[in-house]
């Protein structure tokens, strides 16, 4: 997918962040991504400095944009990974090997330094958050609107790949309480859950526990079809900042 084309659809009708990301991550050959036996990644078992995992791959959402930087640091006696945005949007991504009929649970922890100054996620030209956790799905798109089709077809002779049938994502913001959903301001097929962000938050870790399956329900009304990809995702592009943020282990859990 040509990256030119990535960035006028960003701008345009197609607009959201997920677009490269999701261009990209269908466009690598399957074989570059280690299927692993388990799900998640246990940042914690990696030695600070190395390099990214099989499996994940840091991808940009537009061409001309630095990528946000992902490293593994200490943190006392624990490995953590380290996500620096200097005006920058990239993710952290895998493809999808969850069983969410085995594992339907995510958990993790994360901290962000603080809020991103002139950051709202209901607003696209401000639609930035120093965290993220983000789920792509598969799904019967001759289900959707005839205004959604037209967009995903639109962004498929703009870039040549398929877009995902839905996104959820669980984000650190500021924008609503802890709990609320926040439609993506360009799309409705992606979903925003904010599930960190109080006046206290900042600075401190925080362990984060969904049921995926339960949340996919609530926002988008039908059982989540099959995950392509999940990744991590801190970005400040669209207000032109810096932040950083700290993320530890993601796994995957049996319900409830």
């Amino acid at each position: 997918m040509p990256l030119t084309s990535i960035h006028q659809a960003r701008k345009g009708t197609a607009g959201p962040v997920w677009l490269a990301v999701c261009g990209a991550l269908l466009l690598l050959p399957a074989a570059l991504f280690a299927q692993d036996e388990k799900p998640g990644i246990a940042v914690s078992t990696i030695e600070p400095g190395e390099p990214l995992p099989a499996g994940w791959k840091n991808l940009p959402v537009a061409h001309g944009k630095p990528l946000t930087q992902y490293t593994f640091v200490h943190d006392g006696n624990t490995t953590i990974l380290q996500a620096d945005a200097n005006r920058s949007a990239s993710a952290l991504m895998h493809v999808g090997n969850i069983d969410l009929v085995r594992t339907p649970v995510v958990a993790w922890r994360w901290k962000a330094k603080g809020p991103i100054e002139g950051a709202d996620n209901r607003v696209g030209s401000k639609e930035d958050a120093p965290a993220r956790l983000v789920f792509l799905f598969d799904g019967d798109k001759s289900k959707l609107s005839f205004f959604d089709r037209a967009k995903m077809d639109l962004a498929k002779r703009l870039g040549g790949e398929e877009l995902p049938y839905a996104t959820l994502m669980y984000i650190w913001s500021t924008t609503a309480a802890p709990g609320s959903v926040v439609a993506n301001p360009h799309t409705n097929r992606v979903q925003m859950i904010v599930v960190s962000g109080l006046s206290g938050d900042a600075g401190h870790w925080r362990s984060v526990r969904r049921n995926i399956v339960q949340d996919y329900e609530r926002v988008f009304h039908e059982p989540p079809g099959r995950i392509t990809g999940y990744g991590l995702l801190t970005d400040t592009d669209n207000t032109g900042t810096t932040t950083r943020a700290w993320y530890g282990d993601v796994e995957f859990l049996p319900g409830p």
